[in-house]
């Protein structure tokens, strides 16, 4: 582990494990490089070296009142990796961290990238607009920050609880420790940075950023995603990027990083290796 000091100041806490080629991760709404934690294991004991930060007013990171947004999100990873010396690195974002990984590319390219892998990705746009009729209505963003702020701690048990995991669906049964360790990172995070990067990962227009890639690039999504529906994500960002492949995991829920890990690493590493 180590921390990193952008220019504005904030300090950024990272994982560096093992040797080997690079693998640098990105993480979801509202966690940390914690999420990661067994993806990592795994890659590092595979001959990778892995590279994870918490993003600024998540984790153990700096909680600035400032920068929460996708643009600064993806300048401080812009930093951290010129930092490191990452190059020709696998960049994998899951959900608000593809967003994150979508911006990096569209603001800084590729050269210090060879592969891309969007995991439940947000890009290109989660928001429903008259260009994007399949999004979700502002409705159901304005819902999640009045549940926030009425009660933080318990909206971030509900999340985990229902349709992150799928937990909600019929005859699904509810895995307390997932449930737990969400709440856990969650809790973590900033107020301010948390609350306001639901505008950030619900409102931003990732389109342009997506035309950019020109790596090899490997899209993940359940068909089950209640958090971040296909049909509006990997299926539209398909017609984006030049080079991609999706796979799509029938009945999977929004969190499949986790409740279908060993068939994610599985791809992942062929995809890698490929």
């Amino acid at each position: 582990m180590g921390t990193f000091t952008t220019k504005d100041g904030t300090n950024l806490y990272y994982k560096d494990w093992g040797k080997g080629p690079i693998i640098t991760f990105s993480h979801g709404w509202p966690l940390s490089s914690d999420s990661w934690e067994a993806h990592m294991f795994f890659f590092a004991s595979q001959g990778f070296r892995c590279i994870a930060h918490d993003r600024r007013g998540h984790g153990r990171s700096s909680q600035p009142s400032d920068g929460n947004d996708m643009d600064t999100y993806s300048d401080d990873l812009a930093q951290l990796m010129e930092h490191l010396n990452v190059t020709e690195a696998t960049m994998i974002g899951f959900s608000t961290g593809g967003g994150e990984v979508a911006r990096y590319i569209g603001r800084h390219g590729t050269k210090r990238v060879k592969k891309a892998v969007l995991i439940s990705a947000i890009p290109p746009l989660m928001l429903k607009t008259p260009a994007n009729p399949n999004g979700t209505p502002i409705e159901v963003f304005d819902g999640l920050r009045k549940a926030f702020l009425a009660d933080r701690s318990q909206f971030f048990r509900d999340v985990p609880s229902g349709p992150f995991y799928g937990f909600n669906l019929p005859g699904a049964k509810p895995q307390q420790s997932l449930i737990d360790f969400w709440w856990l990172q969650g809790m973590m995070g900033g107020y301010k940075n948390t609350y306001e990067c639901i505008k950030v990962f619900s409102e931003t227009d990732l389109t342009e950023d997506l035309k950019k890639f020109d790596v090899p690039t490997l899209l993940v999504h359940g068909s089950k995603d209640q958090v971040v529906p296909i049909v509006a994500a990997a299926e539209a960002a398909a017609k984006l990027v030049k080079d991609n492949k999706l796979l799509v995991y029938e009945g999977a829920p929004h969190g499949l990083v986790d409740t279908y890990r060993d068939r994610l690493l599985a791809d992942v590493m062929t995809f890698i290796r490929g």
